[in-house]
């Protein structure tokens, strides 16, 4: 390849950032706005255009979004944090605007290549990526390569009903994302204490020795071990990596959830599975935006 060097287009209901990266995930560029107020063709021009004459001509751009989207057709489809953002093309407008290749994948998906590449999961060959923020998605390594699926839409755990009854969370009550994300603890917290609490907010009443925050905190933590039992007797992973809420608050989660997590497993997959939290901080947007450039080169036989 002419430059070893990529770009990255990160795209958030909140901000969108255009990022300049190497193959080992050191970003050399940024730029973000809020994307609020755009039509979706002007802000990638704009973003685009700002980028240095020093890092013209990328080997290839990658696109970080979050979801629906269809990583094989290269469309974003209406996500529900992007209003206006409906059937878009952006591969295809990438690779005519700029005349290289170009590659798509939902936010979970490219978090999972970069944690894969450069982060806590660097070095394997069967990682499981969970965001455990917002939301909760996953984005899966399997056998070397991500895995996406038939539409693109693989790794959608947050789904999942673990319980009955429970946070509603992606559409159903008691699913995953309902128990172990931002919004669903939150709920979680209304239904058992009839407080309006972040996770942040628990956290630090917890600290503090609060024993109604403690019992919402483990109850999460106890589904997310429920969760994590699951993902390893399908995937058998070497390692799952845990973002956002795990990373930050690992103390309340990580005991309680691999005490039912190892009730729950198999004991061979639980053996051979190790879960950490994520490495790579707030800079995983960005490096996530040019991982799948350079994945995408990777599947595709080429070298930057």
């Amino acid at each position: 390849m002419e430059n070893n060097y990529v770009w990255g287009l990160d795209i958030g209901g909140t901000k969108t950032a255009v990022v300049v990266g190497t193959t080992e995930g050191e970003i050399l560029f940024r730029k973000a706005v809020a994307t609020k107020g755009w039509k979706w063709q002007e802000l990638v021009d704009m973003l685009l255009d700002s980028v240095p004459d020093t890092y013209a001509h990328p080997a290839s751009i990658g696109v970080s979004c979050g979801g629906p989207l269809n990583s094989v057709t290269g469309m974003i489809l209406s996500p529900p944090n992007l209003p206006g953002w409906d059937e878009v093309p952006i591969v295809q407008y990438l690779e005519s605007k700029l005349g290289i290749p170009a590659f798509v994948q939902n936010d979970a998906d490219a978090c999972a290549l970069a944690e894969w590449k450069v982060g806590a999961g660097k070095g394997t060959r069967h990682m499981i990526f969970l965001t455990f923020g917002t939301g909760m998605g996953a984005g899966l390594i399997l056998n070397g390569q991500l895995y996406s699926g038939a539409c693109g839409m693989a790794g959608e755990t947050g789904h999942v009903r673990l319980e009955k009854d429970g946070p509603w969370g992606f559409g159903k009550n008691g699913s995953f994302e309902g128990f172990c994300s931002g919004g669903g603890i939150n709920k979680l917290c209304k239904m058992r204490t009839g407080k309006d609490l972040s996770c942040k907010e628990l956290c630090e009443l917890a600290d503090g020795g609060n024993e109604e925050a403690k019992s919402v905190l483990l109850e999460s933590a106890r589904m997310l071990g429920r969760g994590l039992a699951m993902l390893m007797d399908l995937f058998n992973p070497e390692c799952i990596v845990i973002g956002s809420i795990f990373a930050r608050a690992e103390r309340y989660f990580r005991a309680p959830a691999l005490e039912v997590c190892k009730a729950e497993a198999l004991p061979y997959t639980f053996d051979a599975c190790r879960v950490v939290p994520a490495l790579l901080g707030d800079r995983i947007g960005d490096v996530a935006a040019v991982s799948v450039a350079i994945n995408g080169l990777e599947r595709s036989g080429k070298h930057v």
